[in-house]
């Protein structure tokens, strides 16, 4: 039996680094989990959403881009985030919390519409309730990911360069 060395390898130049045993460089999960978290740090955080949201800095999106990072790629309007789970999602506990804040967002972005501004998002009842489902999301997969969950939400550009590189 021959044992192929890094020279015969299709991985040639490649080193498979690993975040928590997921691999970085295999896609498309990296770019998924990345714009799953930025969009939850979004969500999570009444401070930034005072602060950004409503005061209108740029950079950064608005709730709805936040909302459709969340599901646009990963497709977890249609289906549990549990589908993922060994690919985006660490465990069932993670995908767990991501199904429970993006069903309280996105009932929350059904009612009010999503091209609503940001304060109909704050305003509405249900909204405290979904800023702690993506709280708890957050903080776990930023642990999960050994990031400090209280770090400041990342502009899209950042985003953007992390997950091209990725």
């Amino acid at each position: 039996m021959t044992v192929q060395g890094l020279e015969n390898s299709s991985r040639r130049g490649r080193r498979s680094t690993t975040m928590g045993g997921m691999p970085l460089n295999d896609m498309p999960w990296w770019r998924w989990r990345s714009q799953v978290r930025s969009a939850l740090h979004m969500l999570s955080a009444p401070a930034f959403q005072r602060d950004v949201w409503l005061a209108g800095v740029d950079g950064y999106g608005d709730v709805t881009d936040a909302v459709y990072r969340l599901v646009e790629d990963t497709w977890l309007d249609h289906w549990s985030a549990e589908k993922y789970v060994g690919t985006v999602f660490r465990d069932s506990q993670e995908a767990a919390l991501v199904d429970t804040a993006v069903l309280r967002v996105l009932r929350i972005m059904h009612q009010v519409g999503p091209d609503a501004p940001v304060t109909a998002y704050l305003e509405h009842a249900d909204w405290p309730e979904a800023v702690r489902a993506a709280r708890d999301a957050h903080v776990r997969l930023a642990n999960g990911d050994g990031e400090d969950p209280e770090t400041e939400p990342r502009t899209l550009e950042v985003l953007h360069i992390l997950t091209r590189s990725a």
